[in-house]
């Protein structure tokens, strides 16, 4: 695959997300691709979303084999873990393009906004919690919930700048964009966030 920018790397997934939206995605030759990709992979975007069943990215962009560097995870929030994957995929893989992608009717952010405390699943609600409390004022619980999504993707977003040098550097450099988006269940659209 040839090398893109960033801005290239974005009109490709938004050409894609239109398919998937019409319902007209590309027919796929996986046998081909897998063969295509013994000697490497180029990655054009690095993908944070969230593990619900109804997101998987890769669907969503009609995308192929080794184009999508993906993390996925309930609630698309970031561990370090996540944080080094990401840095690998910037900094030894180019890729140009970073998007971390929230969705409707999010589980995890939903059970953030509840205050549920289960488990390991309590590690994920204290991730979100702080776009809870950015956004929760008492009101419609779905509304907020809603608005508590982009919230949490836009909180993702000013993390990632924060807490990794690689990736800071990267977009101060202008090899790398970050940008937020939201995907609707209802439509399959996948929207840019401000």
């Amino acid at each position: 695959m040839k090398n893109m920018n960033s801005q290239q790397a974005l009109e490709r997934l938004k050409e894609g997300n239109g398919r998937f939206v019409e319902g007209k995605t590309t027919a796929r030759n996986f046998a081909t691709e897998r063969s295509a990709l013994l000697t490497g992979q180029k990655p054009f975007v690095a993908m944070v979303s969230c593990a619900d069943s109804r997101v998987s990215p890769e669907h969503v962009f009609d995308v192929g084999l080794g184009q999508l560097f993906s993390v996925r995870n309930a609630g698309n929030v970031v561990t370090d873990i996540d944080m080094g994957t990401l840095e690998y995929g910037v900094a030894h893989l180019g890729i140009p393009l970073l998007v971390v992608m929230g969705h409707q009717k999010c589980g995890a952010v939903t059970a953030a906004y509840d205050g549920h405390n289960e488990g390991h699943i309590t590690a994920i609600v204290k991730d979100i919690h702080p776009a809870v409390q950015a956004v929760k004022k008492g009101g419609d619980k779905a509304q907020e919930v809603e608005a508590t999504i982009a919230a949490n993707v836009k909180r993702v977003i000013a993390d990632l700048r924060k807490k990794s040098v690689i990736i800071a550097q990267a977009e101060k450099a202008g090899r790398l964009k970050i940008v937020g988006m939201k995907y609707s269940l209802e439509t399959g659209k996948a929207e840019m966030l401000e």
